[in-house]
């Protein structure tokens, strides 16, 4: 061979080589399987493979875990002849819902989330911040584990559920009865979420405020591929009583103002689908949810977030999450409040995979 071509070549092998073993000096590098999901220690740079359409059906079909047709084995009278059996007209499953595809690099329904949910400034809103950065790892790991031995064929993706506008007690400065979290706050979540290459999500509870005041304030995080967004109906106070006084409510016009802007950053900034959450565990929480609108840029689950004895928590996701499908599901455990008496304990992942629909999004408070 040519001592020119040998010298290029051996240049070559050692420069790719090298990508490969030391890629924070070359960017960061985003592994998607073929479903779609990602795999990568700092996801800034994303490219999405297209969505497999066919992939996509069968997911939703298997997570919507209708049951199979009754097979009728046909009766015979003395003389040998078949009798009628009545045909008795069956109901349609309502799941999965038909919606728009969405665009390439959707992370849902090829992925399952399990989130810790909670605020840096206390302890008593949830594990992430009650426990130090480290043990808080540790936990979330072992229920990551946990949901991938239950269901194997569904990969996990580990999220930060970070309250980024908590409702108050008091009015405040401006009588809106809620708290922004300082940037800094915010910019310490996602860099926590970086050491377990978790998702982030920022949750808001507007308190007297609106989702067309605050979202946009969140505009320079929502524009980061791997933030993402959660509204809480709770504290979305239409009247005059304050948050933690009423269950509050949140209208379809609400949350399409937010699925609207988020879909607007996605074009903006070439982004994979958005995943937006609402928070539910009562009817009127939630109005004219037949109108919220599903758009290709952002993925849509309904979280179910009361808490309690199990037999609760299962009528409350049969009567408000199953009856008004929307597009995908969530559950949100609680590790103090569902122990509470007459509590029969916690839910395993096997239990909650009996579900119709299996829930696609976990929330550990």
């Amino acid at each position: 061979m040519n001592k020119k071509i040998l010298f290029y070549l051996i240049i070559s092998v050692s420069a790719f080589s090298l990508f490969f073993l030391f890629t924070e000096f070359f960017g960061s590098v985003t592994i998607y399987s073929k479903s779609g999901s990602t795999n990568t220690s700092k996801i800034k740079e994303v490219v999405p493979l297209p969505l497999d359409t066919v992939a996509y059906d069968k997911k939703l079909n298997e997570i919507a875990n209708n049951p199979l047709p009754k097979v009728i084995i046909p009766k015979k009278d003395k003389d040998g002849n078949e009798i009628p059996v009545p045909i008795t007209p069956s109901q349609p499953n309502i799941w999965p819902v038909k919606t728009t595809y969405p665009k390439d690099g959707a992370l849902l329904p090829f992925n399952r989330i399990v989130a810790y949910y909670g605020n840096l400034y206390s302890t008593k809103m949830g594990v992430l911040g009650e426990y130090p950065e480290v043990e808080m790892f540790q936990k979330l790991e072992a229920e990551v584990k946990k949901w991938q031995e239950a269901d194997p064929e569904t990969p996990v993706i580990p999220a930060l559920h970070y309250i980024a506008v908590v409702a108050q007690g008091s009015a405040g400065e401006d009588g809106k009865y809620r708290t922004r979290m300082p940037s800094a706050e915010i910019d310490k979540v996602i860099k926590m979420a970086e050491k377990i290459n978790a998702i982030v999500f920022l949750d808001i509870q507007v308190g007297f405020s609106n989702v067309e005041t605050e979202i946009p304030l969140l505009s320079k995080y929502l524009a980061m591929p791997q933030v993402h967004l959660a509204i809480d109906p709770e504290f979305s106070m239409k009247g005059a009583i304050r948050p933690g006084k009423v269950v509050g409510t949140l209208d379809a016009a609400d949350i399409n103002f937010a699925s609207d802007y988020l879909a607007n950053l996605v074009q903006e900034h070439k982004l994979t689908p958005k995943i937006l959450i609402i928070h539910r565990y009562t009817q009127k929480m939630v109005t004219n949810y037949k109108q919220i609108k599903i758009l290709p840029e952002v993925q849509f689950i309904m979280n179910m977030d009361g808490w309690g004895e199990q037999a609760k928590k299962i009528n409350t996701y049969q009567q408000f999450i199953y009856k008004e499908p929307v597009q995908f599901t969530g559950f949100k455990l609680f590790y103090k409040n569902d122990l509470w008496p007459p509590s029969t304990g916690m839910f395993a992942p096997a239990d909650l995979l009996k579900l119709r629909p299996k829930p696609i999004y976990i929330q550990y408070q």
